[in-house]
């Protein structure tokens, strides 16, 4: 006779959290009909050229097409709130909720080791995160087709945008598993454990957007500047531009608008002010994937140490 999936402290996991496992399972489902809908519905009434009079709306907007759009660019910056939501479930509700009421207790003594019940609640969550956050990148990947890049706002070196569109997404839920589990142990209180690993988590996700561009080295265009003033040439509309200014005779950067005619005040400008180049250093799109598989190994690595630092800790505390 096969064994069931769910056994042991895994049924306990789903028997006990049931209630918050089907209402994330219906928002899925509710995330997969509003996607398939906006979707048929820009094919449905596409935008309209409107020469003669005013044109016909759609719910409010010009177009389906500008609906979908200010969905899509939503539910990118909604997609950075997956990870705090995972880790403070898990440092809250999971984890924190058992130590704090004494259930973890009872399932040591049902033959369960400290360290089995607390593989078996990070395996659990991390499946299931994992599986929702492919779903919702799915969704998010069927809702944005022939959208990224098409225009201004949502370029793939956006937040929420970058983060969807790749791996790293799924690591940092993996690393908001691993966090929640750590934090959950050291607070044991419910509420505050809940709140300390979403606030961890979204710190996290904030530092390594500030720094993921120094992750690999930028391109760098060049070019005259024939009439000594600003003057930058036209970059690819697919380039995320890091940094620009304007060089002297002898190759020192600096900014037109911050050191000529006269240099402001607390700014470093070079002695000659005369413009020669431009410059601008910038990331091509054949750099997302260099960046994103960096970023997810780095992630990859805190998630590990957190794991295992969850244990040394639940060890220290059961010795």
């Amino acid at each position: 006779m096969s064994t069931p999936i769910l056994n042991g402290p895994r049924w306990a996991f789903a028997r006990l959290h049931r209630t918050t496992l089907w209402g994330a399972a219906a928002v899925l489902v509710l995330g997969a009909a509003i996607t398939g809908f906006l979707r048929w519905a820009a094919w449905a009434y596409p935008e309209q050229e409107c020469r003669q009079g005013p044109c016909d709306t759609f719910l409010g907007f010009s177009s389906a097409d500008d609906l979908l759009y200010m969905s899509m660019g939503h539910a990118s910056t909604g997609l950075l709130l997956v990870p705090l939501l995972i880790g403070a479930f898990v440092a809250g509700p999971l984890v924190g909720r058992e130590l704090e009421t004494g259930l973890h207790q009872l399932a040591w003594t049902q033959s369960v080791s400290p360290a089995r019940w607390l593989a078996s609640k990070l395996t659990t969550a991390a499946a299931l995160a994992v599986t929702a956050t492919l779903v919702l990148m799915a969704l998010f990947r069927f809702g944005s087709a022939n959208l990224l890049d098409a225009r201004g706002g949502m370029l793939w070196s956006d937040r929420g945008v970058y983060e969807a569109t790749g791996p790293v997404l799924v690591a940092y839920a993996l690393l908001a598993v691993a966090v929640g589990a750590v934090v959950g142990l050291l607070v044991r209180r419910t509420l505050l454990a809940l709140s300390v690993s979403g606030l961890l988590t979204g710190a996290v996700l904030w530092i390594a957007g500030s720094v993921r561009w120094d992750y690999f080295p930028t391109r760098t265009a060049t070019g005259t500047s024939p009439q000594g003033d600003w003057w930058v040439g036209v970059m690819p509309a697919d380039t995320f531009v890091v940094g620009r200014g304007v060089t002297n005779a002898a190759g020192e950067r600096f900014d037109q608008g911050e050191c000529s005619p006269k240099p402001l005040t607390g700014f470093s400008c070079p002695s000659d002010n005369k413009i020669t180049n431009w410059y601008t250093d910038y990331h091509p799109k054949s750099h997302f994937w260099y960046v994103q598989l960096i970023e997810t190994g780095i992630v990859l690595a805190l998630t590990a140490a957190a794991v295992y630092a969850a244990f040394r800790l639940l060890r220290r505390r059961t010795a």
